[in-house]
């Protein structure tokens, strides 16, 4: 395993500067997820980590060495693609062994590490099996076998399960966390999943336009926001435009076309001042049903839509006063409100109202 220390990094690609003048801390041993939307950079980071990019400015480390301009198969990394990137003329066995002939290690140790590394993904006894007779779930596993074998001091994983169906997908998250963990590797993995950055990683950072905007634990981000684009994308969540009212010794007051709203900042280095226009997260699942009018954050609206999907039951409300629907999210409801049109009220403890700079 490694420490992985990136400061100052930038890439670009002819006029397009992929990565900004990046900084960022990877511990030994974590698995860390890089998260963003189509084109911020996420990928770009992975391969610069992996040597397949050279920065034109900063440096990456490992353990404090620097690898800025070493070549990738000098780094001591493993990359696992999107595409699994077998090879079809050759056998499971051949295909994680290929790393290994390519050091040039001796034949016995071959066979010893192909084999405990088909034994780590459960595919014991499969080596002599044709690439095309397996299914997507076990060419992963292969895959994963391949960059495993060869002892990496950091494994790379870019978006590797977006190939499977859903339920491949959740069998594999566990696994490959479960690897990684039984082995103390530092992995690195990219993926535009947002579940699948919440159920597996230690730590994440979300990226935008080549800068990392936020890094946190799956619950620092999914709770405490520093921004919109990270609310909305991490998650699903209700943004209510406001203004800053006045502030208590518990809370701060939001002045809303919905009336006063509670709540919290979750950036502890920003203050709002009176009478800024802020932004009001508020999840789905932190807004609770009520038939009377709540003493506090209460938003009164009507039903448009209702969905009930067993375990919870998902309800559209339109606010009086506000453009937007607000979506809530009960979970296992005893009864589901379906008289459409219907007034009725909601609310969210302040400690759920997360304020946040307005874009």
């Amino acid at each position: 395993m490694v420490s992985i220390r990136i400061r100052g990094l930038v890439k670009r690609f002819g006029d397009v500067v992929a990565l900004d003048h990046l900084d960022l801390n990877i511990e030994s041993g974590e698995l860390f997820f890089l998260l963003g939307p189509s084109g911020c950079g996420k990928t770009t980071l992975l391969r610069s980590i992996a040597g397949f990019h050279i920065p034109e400015e900063g440096e990456i480390t490992f353990d404090r060495q620097d690898v800025t301009k070493v070549p990738p198969h000098k780094r001591e990394t493993a990359m696992m693609f999107q595409s699994y990137a077998l090879w079809p003329h050759l056998n499971v066995f051949k295909n994680v062994a290929f790393g290994l002939e390519e050091r040039r290690v001796r034949k016995p140790e071959i066979k010893r590490r192909v084999e405990g590394a088909l034994a780590m993904v459960k595919m014991e006894g499969l080596g002599n099996r044709k690439i095309n007779e397996l299914s997507g779930g076990q060419q992963q596993r292969v895959a994963l076998a391949r960059a495993l074998v060869v002892r990496p001091r950091c494994l790379m994983l870019d978006e590797p399960l977006s190939n499977l169906d859903a339920k491949l997908r959740i069998e594999m998250r566990s696994e490959i966390r479960r690897i990684c963990k039984d082995f103390g590797l530092t992995a690195i993995y990219v993926t535009h999943d947002q579940k699948e950055a919440l159920s597996m990683a230690d730590r994440m950072a979300i990226l935008d336009e080549g800068k990392i905007i936020q890094v946190g634990t799956p619950e620092e981000v999914y709770r405490q926001p520093r921004s919109t684009l990270v609310a909305g994308f991490v998650g699903e969540t209700n943004l209510i435009p406001g203004t800053i009212e006045f502030k208590s010794d518990d809370h701060i007051y939001v002045s809303t076309a919905l009336g006063d709203i509670a709540g919290e900042c979750a950036d502890p280095e920003w203050s709002p001042e009176q009478n800024e226009k802020v932004v009001l997260s508020i999840r789905p699942e932190c807004l609770s049903i009520h038939a009377e009018k709540p003493v506090q954050n209460a938003l009164k609206g009507y039903l448009k839509e209702s969905i009930y999907l067993g375990e919870t039951a998902q309800y559209s409300l339109m606010a009086e006063g506000l453009s937007q629907l607000i979506h809530i999210s009960e979970l296992n409801p005893r009864r589901v409100i379906r008289e459409k049109n219907e007034p009725f009220y909601v609310t969210a403890s302040p400690e759920d109202v997360v304020i946040l700079p307005a874009p």
